[in-house]
């Protein structure tokens, strides 16, 4: 299974996923969910990927070769295209499309083939953007209402984003949310696994602002958690009935 997460704040949007894919207790792999495109200081898109892996790879594979054709357009690339809304259609359109296909095949053996995907990003002149495309293609944005999304095993880390995470929340505590709601998923759910990918887009910026991998032993990871343990523990003893 994955978790991932995109929050859309005003000081920029934060993007956190797993690595771990699951094809059954004894065949655990790692591979990479997050994928970034950009053209420093004209536009750059992150996308995160939960699902058949077949179905999320073969995507992301088309993507990038619509994007190299030298006849790719506004229409077929999303560097081309003239809004990260637009961008957010090319990548459910082709999301549906290889769903589709691959469905066909794998419905002889009786297996199902489905994938989600969050698509971030901005263009020079444009307004930060952040949607959740269905696998059938269709998607809804974050808004100020609700300005993160998740897709895979998201329970478990939705409660600390419901609680702290609002638009104005900066990008150093959006980092440390993000974190321990992808803390709270890995104790609960073993199909979620290290190492984990995160990435920072200051607003207008138009390139990734920050960068980092964090493998199983991270120190100041491990140092998060456990305070955050303390803290809950400290937090229940406190309350009386």
């Amino acid at each position: 299974m994955t978790y991932c997460v995109g929050l859309l704040l005003n000081e920029g949007m934060v993007l956190l996923s797993d690595t771990r894919t699951n094809a059954g207790l004894d065949n655990i792999s790692t591979y990479r969910k997050m994928f970034t495109f950009e053209e420093p200081g004209e536009r750059v898109i992150c996308i995160m990927t939960a699902g058949s892996l077949s179905v999320t790879q073969t995507t992301i594979a088309r993507l990038r070769e619509a994007m190299e054709d030298p006849d790719a357009d506004g229409e077929t690339s999303i560097m081309k295209a003239p809004t990260i809304l637009k961008v957010a259609e090319i990548v459910g359109n082709m999301l549906a499309e290889v769903r589709t296909e691959i469905g066909e095949k794998m419905s002889a053996q009786k297996q199902s083939a489905s994938a989600t995907m969050i698509v971030a990003g901005q263009r020079k002149g444009g307004a930060m953007r952040l949607f959740l495309i269905y696998p059938e293609g269709n998607f809804i944005e974050a808004t100020e209402d609700t300005p993160f999304l998740q897709i895979g095993e998201h329970k478990y880390g939705k409660p600390i984003l419901d609680r702290v995470v609002r638009p104005d929340t900066s990008i150093l505590d959006a980092q440390k949310a993000v974190l321990l709601s992808m803390d709270s998923t890995l104790r609960s759910n073993l199909s979620v696994g290290m190492p984990l990918d995160m990435a920072v887009i200051a607003r207008d910026a138009c390139q990734v602002t920050m960068r980092r991998r964090i493998e199983a032993g991270d120190e100041q990871f491990r140092a998060m958690s456990e305070a955050w343990s303390r803290a809950l523990r400290d937090g229940f003893t406190q309350i009386s009935l």
